[in-house]
């Protein structure tokens, strides 16, 4: 017979757990998180704790982090007030991730960077809390006028959705690889070009499609998002091009900014130029690290 445990409620080993190293807004405000993907404080400010030991260990199982379960998990952790991060919209993810590695680590990032045309490396130490105010600068218009008659009102996409599409992406450029393959034929890397073309393509249209929250008629409003798929697929270029170039100047905005920095005179004497900027592309494996 099983001895039976009582449930301990106060554990006298709390004083020594996590506690919210910082609080964080969202740039979306918690619009755009479907209902129940998020508890939204009110004052709209979300703790965020450092990460666990198993937390880290996340960062360090490929699988993980190309599938985004291990980001999904390590958010879950972080910021218990998100319930769902796989709803999360990409106008937030860098924000929370960013609070998270400051949280774990503190404000300063190491950042190593080649400054251009003579290849010296250089460390930098990245200051997150100037990121984060940056990223709070994020905003998001959903309304795409094309004329008086149509309105189309788009949304963020959600890390679901991003990974989804990341992991398609993926497995199309390993198909392209192949083509570099001289026992193939001439007529099999061709087969495998159109195919990758053909899914490359599928891939805007599903992104278009799955950013379209809703389109406005003089005498509808359509949310049915098969409907919504063959207005992308049988729109002309030109007002395809309007929504693909609106969706385009958000993201350009929305995200992360490159760092700029100015070389000194002895690199300038080795040919370096005065003033150059790096991109700030976060790796998960290596931000956490």
């Amino acid at each position: 017979m099983q001895q039976f445990q009582p449930k301990i409620k106060n554990n006298p080993l709390s004083q020594w757990m996590r506690q919210p190293k910082i609080y964080i807004r969202l740039p979306s405000n918690g619009l755009y998180w479907p209902p129940g993907s998020i508890d939204m404080p009110e004052n709209s400010e979300l703790p965020v704790y450092s990460m666990t030991a198993k937390d880290e260990l996340m960062f360090k199982t490929p699988d993980a982090l190309m599938n985004g379960q291990g980001i999904v998990d390590v958010i879950h952790s972080c910021l218990p007030n998100i319930k769902d991060a796989w709803k999360c919209p990409t106008l937030d993810l860098d924000t929370i991730l960013v609070a998270i590695r400051l949280a774990t680590y503190g404000e300063k990032m190491p950042f190593k960077h080649t400054v251009p045309e003579i290849d010296e490396e250089v460390d930098y130490d990245l200051d997150l809390r100037q990121v984060l105010e940056q990223q709070s600068q994020n905003y998001w218009v959903d309304q795409v006028i094309i004329n008086e008659n149509l309105v189309v009102y788009v949304k963020p996409l959600t890390y679901k959705h991003m990974t989804q599409m990341s992991i398609k992406t993926f497995e199309t450029q390993k198909i392209l690889q192949v083509v570099n393959d001289d026992k193939l034929s001439d007529e099999k890397k061709m087969a495998y070009v159109n195919q990758s073309f053909k899914t490359l393509t599928n891939i805007t249209t599903e992104l278009m499609v799955d950013s379209i929250d809703r389109i406005l008629t003089d005498d509808a409003e359509v949310t049915d998002k098969k409907l919504i798929s063959e207005f992308i697929e049988n729109i002309d270029k030109s007002i395809f091009d309007i929504i693909q170039n609106h969706l385009a100047e958000l993201k350009k905005h929305n995200d992360l900014k490159p760092l700029e920095f100015e070389s000194t005179l002895e690199q300038q004497a080795a040919g370096a130029p005065p003033k150059y900027s790096i991109p700030l592309n976060f790796n998960e494996s290596d931000f956490f690290a």
